[in-house]
């Protein structure tokens, strides 16, 4: 079972949409997984089709359950997982009440191990657990680092696409060191990329120099199914299977797999 974090503190890089088609391909592919939407926007809760007004139980109060457990509790987290669409696929849903939890945190004993805490009791459960993390480097992401056996880093193909991922390594590093020694960054994997214009050619350039073999073989080119999907409730891997953005999701979940199993 591994516990893989998609994290990056930039925004609009496609992290939502790599997480939600990334589980969801693993799901197709026969793996039980689970998706947890631990972003206070809530884009992974409705890009998986449930309704952010209708959910009864989230991520925030998981949170708010355990801070005062004396011991992990395989309730706090059932009694929350929501079932999607996808065969094979749960949800632990998130609204904007999440962004509260970081205040609930502060104050808590072992304020950094939680989320770590609430997983241990269903890691028997699922093959794979998939994370996607706010656009911050705040609590709960340091959170999310401290559960994570890997972490998955979306990089948009711009001009900007290593501005600031100093801060991030720093972070990694931080907690690697502190709190998860064998915390590791699987892939970097390259989004909205188009290989028409120059600019993507010297940006993927770049992040191999950068990162080297971290940097996933596949990568994600700039597809407007990608962007229509959410609206439907559905990812994009089964709504629109053919799609060159589905097609480049499946190839990065198969990349994946194949270096989970040769571990």
């Amino acid at each position: 079972m591994t516990v893989l974090g998609v994290v990056n503190q930039k925004g609009g890089v496609g992290k939502t949409t790599t997480a939600v088609n990334v589980a969801a391909g693993l799901a197709l592919r026969g793996d039980r997984v689970l998706l947890i939407d631990a972003d206070p926007q809530g884009n992974a809760t409705t890009g998986i089709g449930q309704d952010k007004a209708k959910v009864d139980g989230t991520l925030y109060d998981v949170f708010s359950d355990l801070v005062d457990s004396a011991e992990p509790s395989a309730d706090a987290l059932l009694s929350v997982i929501k079932r999607t669409k996808v065969d094979g696929l749960d949800l632990v849903p998130a609204t904007l009440d999440l962004a509260g939890a970081e205040p609930v945190l502060l104050n808590a004993v072992g304020k950094e191990m939680i989320l770590k805490d609430a997983l241990e009791p269903i890691k028997g459960k699922y093959d794979w657990i998939i994370i996607d993390a706010p656009p911050s480097l705040g609590l709960l992401t340091i959170n999310i680092l401290a559960a994570c056996d890997e972490i998955i880093v979306p990089l948009q193909s711009e001009f900007y696409a290593l501005e600031g991922l100093s801060h991030l390594m720093k972070t990694i590093e931080i907690v690697r060191r502190r709190i998860n020694p064998k915390l590791k960054i699987r892939k970097v994997l390259l989004t909205m990329v188009d290989h028409r214009n120059r600019l993507s050619h010297q940006v993927e350039t770049d992040v191999r120099e950068y990162f080297g073999e971290q940097v996933a073989t596949a990568y994600i080119p700039r597809n407007v199914r990608l962007g229509e999907a959410p609206g439907f409730g559905e990812p994009a891997v089964t709504l629109y299977p053919d799609s060159k953005g589905a097609q480049a999701y499946l190839e990065f979940v198969d990349e994946l797999k194949e270096l989970c199993a040769a571990r």
